[in-house]
């Protein structure tokens, strides 16, 4: 499915990723990388331009919430046809009142990454990373490689290996 793609080795070619997201492929050692048009890096755009099926798109959604004056943030992975419980899953795993999606800005200053891109690989350690079991339970998922000229293929199960990584049973919903 992917040979067309002419992916490589992610961990052998550090000039396809950002320094923070290349560090952090030890973990994660099968990621291959493929190079995108970066006018394709959004999801449904590049499952169509580069005829890969939804059901292997995974996005990385950015959370945050706010508890006694104390800034709580997550990454959760998510199949990109479901959407992020963060009414209910995660503001009780954030333990906050109020949980929402990162802002834009925020978010790309929080990862170091660009939107469109951003990727819990390379993410600071303190962040957590939940897991949707859709996620771990997919063979191979294509998610951001910390830019919009890149994309990262691995096996979902290995994004459990990442620090702070969690597998998270319904984190997310059918659309």
């Amino acid at each position: 499915m992917f040979d067309k793609l002419q992916p490589v080795s992610a961990l052998d070619h550090p000039e396809l990723v950002p320094a923070a997201v290349h560090a952090a492929l030890s973990d994660v050692p099968a990621a291959l990388v493929f190079t995108i048009d970066p006018e394709h890096a959004d999801t449904e755009t590049l499952a169509r331009v580069y005829d890969l099926p939804m059901q292997i798109m995974a996005n990385a959604v950015l959370v945050q919430g706010r508890r006694a004056g104390d800034e709580r943030q997550a990454c959760c992975m998510t199949l990109a046809h479901r959407r992020v419980d963060v009414n209910n899953v995660v503001r009780r795993k954030l333990d906050v009142r109020k949980a929402s999606f990162a802002p834009m800005d925020v978010a790309v200053a929080a990862s170091g990454m660009e939107y469109g891109g951003i990727t819990p690989v390379g993410l600071p350690a303190d962040w957590p990373v939940w897991v949707d079991a859709a996620v771990a339970d997919t063979d191979w998922v294509c998610i951001g490689a910390g830019n919009r000229t890149a994309k990262l293929l691995l096996p979902g199960a290995d994004l459990l290996n990442l620090p702070g990584a969690e597998r998270v049973e319904e984190l997310a919903r059918d659309l």
